[in-house]
């Protein structure tokens, strides 16, 4: 229970990170955040811990009390939005392909798919976002230490680095916690309305 995920705000209510129960219970504590309710009212320590506690499962035991597990916390003096490079990782090469194989078009759980490099590293191809793709275990043994042409295999795409953040991935169809959804409607919102460049 606590290192189930707390959404942390900055302080203009926008999302910015994801942290665990107990690394919010610290940062309440310390005062350097403030509970949030869906109301969008804020709460210090002092003033959450005496809430009611609605439910058992909600909460966490102290000495002599429950305290209500915060959900969502604002964050007192931060009012950035982070930038951070998406990692070359096997989990976010299969969320940039979604678990596609990219050569066939069948979807398959991350177990039954591995990373193959387009241009294979016995030709000089790097493991690099533009070089590697999902691909499962079938097309991967039939295309070989080939390049798709010689496997006389198609791309379904052209892969390429990724620009989101794990934060920026959290949809609504991802929320774990209902008091999560005021504030991750917010980015689905300022991510359909928010004007293109040419």
């Amino acid at each position: 229970m606590i290192y189930s995920n707390v959404l942390v705000l900055n302080r203009s209510f926008f999302p910015v990170n994801l942290t665990t129960v107990k690394q919010a219970f610290c940062m309440l504590y310390r005062g350097v955040a403030r509970a949030v309710d869906s109301q969008y009212k804020t709460f210090d320590y002092q003033s959450w811990s005496q809430l009611a506690v609605e439910q058992r499962d909600d909460a966490i035991g102290l000495v002599n009390r429950l305290i209500k597990i915060p959900r969502v916390i604002m964050l007192v003096a931060y009012d950035h939005i982070p930038r951070t490079q998406v990692r070359f990782t096997r989990a976010n090469i299969f969320a940039r392909d979604g678990n596609m194989c990219q050569y066939c078009g069948e979807i398959f759980t991350r177990n039954e798919l591995s990373i193959d490099h387009v241009i294979p590293r016995s030709y000089g191809g790097k493991s690099v976002w533009e070089n590697v793709v999902c691909c499962c275990f079938t097309c991967n043994r039939d295309k070989g230490g080939k390049t798709p042409r010689q496997a006389h295999m198609k791309l379904l795409r052209t892969p390429r680095k990724p620009r989101w953040t794990p934060l920026n991935r959290l949809t609504i169809r991802d929320i774990k916690c209902k008091q999560w959804r005021p504030f991750l409607d917010f980015i689905d919102a300022s991510y359909w309305n928010t004007e293109l460049l040419e």
